[in-house]
């Protein structure tokens, strides 16, 4: 499971792991949560559904949403770092996108933007993902710990 690979990566490291979720919920910290021991790694997670919400509580700038709206990498990359500054952890994951049932912002359902910001790091991947709104949800947390678990895996010190 890669909630808890990731969760056990960080937490030998002593590192902590906040989200900033819009399409997703909560969805994505509840899958962590489900992870025994996620308390270790897991400080917590802001859901943001409302544009006001990134704004007010993630520092998302509103020129930047109204120039880019809240499904864009420029989005995702910024509730990210606000979530990592608000909640004061080393990594924090984000999720904006369109789960259904029908498209927002001219973009069709399946549009998901994820990030992760860390130290030294800021990656994004623009998915688009098939199924109903529960699938293109879950899909998407699926892809944001995927990320961030390939990139912890490519710091981890190399034996031999």
């Amino acid at each position: 499971m890669v909630a808890a690979r990731v969760l056990d990566v960080l937490a030998r490291r002593g590192q902590t792991l906040a989200t900033a979720e819009s399409l997703t919920g909560g969805l994505l910290a509840a899958g962590l949560t489900d992870v025994p021991g996620a308390s270790r790694s897991f400080a917590g997670g802001v859901v943001s559904y409302a544009t006001r919400v990134k704004v007010s509580v993630l520092d998302v700038s509103a020129e930047l949403v109204q120039r880019h709206g809240v499904i864009s990498e420029e989005c995702a990359v910024a509730m990210a770092q606000g979530a990592r500054a608000r909640i004061s952890a080393d990594w924090a994951l984000a999720t904006t996108g369109v789960a259904g049932p029908g498209e927002q912002e001219g973009r069709p359902v399946g549009t998901v933007w994820v990030a992760v910001a860390g130290p030294g790091h800021v990656e994004t991947r623009l998915l688009a993902l098939a199924g109903d709104r529960q699938a293109v949800r879950e899909a998407a947390c699926d892809a944001v710990l995927t990320l961030l678990d390939g990139i912890l895996a490519w710091e981890e010190p190399r034996l031999g």
